[in-house]
């Protein structure tokens, strides 16, 4: 996968930036850096082109998701991060996602899939990526949501049932809620620093 790896300091997590649709490995250096500035950073480019714009997995139509596609695609990304580790030498078990809108989907599919893939994550605006999959404990697993009171494409209901879903499997869930729709906003990402500081650090 197309993507960008810059060393931090060998003792911090790795940051895996997870763009949302129709941005690139570069979108969320920013943001990342503003999370934790010492940390190694690895931020990837989605496989999936749709009409010229970047993401990591395949939809229907808008808020449809391609099951198949996104089961096809998560395992492809947990399969990069092992290889990933073996290339630039860092620790597999301390990985810390942080995705925006697509982005923040396929992190969390990855962590119903693959629950010892994240340390834990900082998701912005995600919808529920699978609703019909095996349950796989996610106890004490730290988990960030950032999400709007009047995001149109990320319903709050739909905010909450993820919250449930991460909650039933023992996860150690946050919500942060704003009234920027689907915007990220700095705001919204001040917030997510300050838990990461004192949920990851």
């Amino acid at each position: 996968m197309k993507h960008i790896f810059k060393e931090g300091e060998r003792h911090r997590p790795v940051l895996l930036l997870l763009h949302g649709t129709g941005g690139d490995e570069k979108s969320l250096l920013g943001i990342g850096e503003i999370i934790d500035e010492g940390a190694s950073i690895l931020s990837v480019k989605g496989n999936v082109d749709e009409n010229g714009m970047a993401r990591f997995f395949r939809r229907l139509e808008e808020g449809i998701f391609d099951e198949e596609d996104l089961i096809f695609r998560t395992k492809e990304l947990n399969d990069f991060l092992d290889q990933a580790a073996d290339k630039y030498k860092f620790n597999r078990n301390n990985i810390v996602a942080l995705g925006y809108s697509n982005g923040a989907n396929i992190a969390a599919s990855i962590l119903l899939h693959y629950p010892q893939c994240l340390k834990g994550a900082i998701l912005h605006h995600p919808m529920v990526p699978l609703r019909n999959i095996e349950k796989k404990s996610l106890k004490d697993k730290p988990i960030f949501i950032g999400a709007g009171d009047n995001d149109p494409i990320c319903r709050p209901e739909e905010t909450k049932e993820l919250e449930d879903i991460f909650k039933d499997l023992e996860a150690n869930v946050y919500i942060h809620w704003e009234s920027m729709g689907h915007n990220l906003s700095r705001i919204e990402v001040e917030a997510a620093k300050k838990w990461y500081e004192e949920n990851i650090e």
